[in-house]
């Protein structure tokens, strides 16, 4: 058997599941999983649907064929082959808490992904990289070079086959033109104090106002500097006794696990856009 994994999103209307499933069954597909979502505001219908087929078929070939339902529902989808690793190019600064998490979930199989490589604008990563084997991309970034350092990103993220850019606490901002031509494939992770507590060592600062809630988000990277689409977010209470450090290192923690979880939920084609907002079949 041959897995692969359809989603889809359509105005919201009878007969979708039905037709679907028949077309399942007119290429002796056997559902494994599935999911679907209807919502009420935006009368739109979501589903995830994970099959096996008796014959390994091309994606083309699937596409091509389920075209025509697609047509008549006014469909948006995709089918993916369900066995694929993801490819994804980690960038990085200075914080590498969430690198680090990531390259472990992916060497102990915890993450269906590969690592293409991982680039940063400071050297301390290296030896974290090539000590699981990758190739480590050093892009310092200035004024004057930072256009030419994104076109180097993007050619490795062409050359390298790359699907998914994810920026681990990558502390540059990246320009409107990049994000437009990584929509859809880039995941940025962030505190969740934002927009209070900009730029550096926003723990410290939090710790300073007295904040009793720490949280983290994880969304794709548009050109509006940190408002695309939420994939996921998580909280810890924190009281006074906590100083800015402790501070630093539960929200450390608490990004990681964030970030991992919008990262795999993408490779396993978990989530759909639904306008501004996502559904996350998990």
């Amino acid at each position: 058997m041959h897995d692969y994994i359809l989603t889809l999103s359509c105005p919201d209307r009878m007969g979708i599941v039905h037709t679907v499933t028949g077309w399942l069954l007119n290429h002796h597909g056997n559902i494994i999983h599935a999911q679907q979502f209807g919502d009420p505001d935006s009368q739109q219908f979501f589903l995830r649907v994970h099959f096996a087929l008796p014959a390994e078929e091309t994606i083309d070939a699937l596409q091509d064929d389920f075209a025509s339902v697609a047509e008549r529902f006014g469909m948006q989808f995709q089918i993916h082959d369900a066995r694929r690793k993801a490819r994804l190019l980690i960038l990085v600064s200075r914080q590498g808490h969430c690198l680090n998490d990531l390259l472990f979930r992916v060497q102990s199989g915890q993450m269906p992904a590969e690592v293409a490589g991982v680039v940063s604008n400071h050297p301390d990563f290296q030896p974290l990289a090539q000590a699981h084997g990758l190739p480590f991309h050093h892009l310092p970034v200035s004024v004057d070079n930072r256009a030419g350092q994104e076109r180097r990103i993007l050619d490795l993220v062409e050359r390298e086959r790359v699907d998914l850019v994810v920026l681990a606490r990558y502390m540059q901002i990246l320009s409107s033109d990049l994000c437009g031509a990584l929509e859809g494939r880039a995941i940025n992770i962030h505190h969740s104090f934002l927009p209070s507590f900009k730029g550096a060592r926003p723990y410290y600062q939090a710790h300073a106002r007295g904040v009793k809630i720490i949280g983290a988000t994880a969304h794709y990277v548009t050109r509006d500097l940190d408002e695309g689409p939420i994939i996921e977010q998580d909280i810890e209470r924190v009281d006074h006794a906590m100083g800015p450090q402790e501070l630093t290192r539960i929200g450390s923690d608490i990004e990681s696990v964030v970030l991992s979880r919008a990262v795999r939920w993408h490779v396993e084609h978990r989530i759909l856009l639904n306008g501004k907002r996502t559904v996350v079949f998990r």
